[in-house]
C-alpha cells in the first residue's frame, strides 16, 4: 500500500479541510461528549436537524451528513462499541465502524477522509488495540479501493500519536 495514502496528525479534527471527517457518535446521532460534541458544536445546529432525520445508527454501522459550518464537506457518523473487556464482540464491531465508514467514502467518491480514535474516549476501548484495528482495517480497504484517496488519522494526545506512528511505520 502506498504510504502517501495514509497520514497521521495530532490536532483538532473539526478544523480539517477535508472531504469528510468521521464522527465517533452515539446511537442517537444527536451529539454527546468528546469528539461527537466538538463536531456538533463546530458544525452548528443544522447538523443536529439532519441527524434527527437519520433515526439513529446501529453500533458498527455508519451514516453520512453534510458538514455545515465545518471545513469538511461531510460528516460520516459511526457508532463504536462500548468496551466490556473484549467479550461482547467489541473487536469486530469496531472493525465494522472502519469498514462502514470507508465504504461510504468509496460510494460517495470522497477523496480525503479523517478518522478520530473511535470508542477510545468514554466508551473505554483500549487505545492501542483500537489503533491496531483502525490501521489494519484501513490498510486492507485501501489496497482494494481507489477511494478514499487519502485517510488521515487524527490524534489528540502524544501517546495516541506515538501508537499510530509505530503501527503506520510497520
Amino acid at each position: 500500500m502506498n504510504k502517501k495514502r495514509v497520514e497521521l496528525i495530532k490536532g483538532d479534527i473539526t478544523s480539517l479541510d477535508v472531504d469528510a471527517i468521521v464522527n465517533a457518535a452515539n446511537n442517537s446521532l444527536l451529539g454527546g461528549g468528546g469528539v461527537d460534541g466538538a463536531i456538533h458544536e463546530a458544525a452548528g445546529p443544522d447538523l443536529l436537524i439532519e441527524c434527527k432525520r437519520l433515526n439513529g445508527c446501529e453500533t458498527g454501522h455508519a451514516k453520512i451528513t453534510d458538514g455545515f459550518r465545518l471545513k469538511a464537506k461531510h460528516v460520516i457518523h459511526t457508532v463504536g462499541p462500548v468496551w466490556y473487556g473484549g467479550y461482547h464482540d467489541e473487536h469486530s464491531l469496531l472493525a465494522s465502524c472502519y469498514q462502514s465508514s470507508l465504504a461510504i467514502a468509496k460510494e460517495k467518491k470522497i477523496k480525503t477522509l479523517a478518522f478520530p480514535g473511535i470508542s477510545t474516549g468514554a466508551y473505554g476501548f483500549p487505545k492501542d488495540l483500537a489503533a491496531l484495528i483502525a490501521v489494519n482495517e484501513t490498510k486492507r480497504f485501501l489496497t482494494k479501493n481507489v477511494y478514499p484517496e487519502k485517510v488521515i488519522f487524527v490524534t489528540y494526545g502524544d501517546d495516541s500519536y506515538e501508537t499510530y506512528r509505530k503501527l503506520l511505520d510497520q
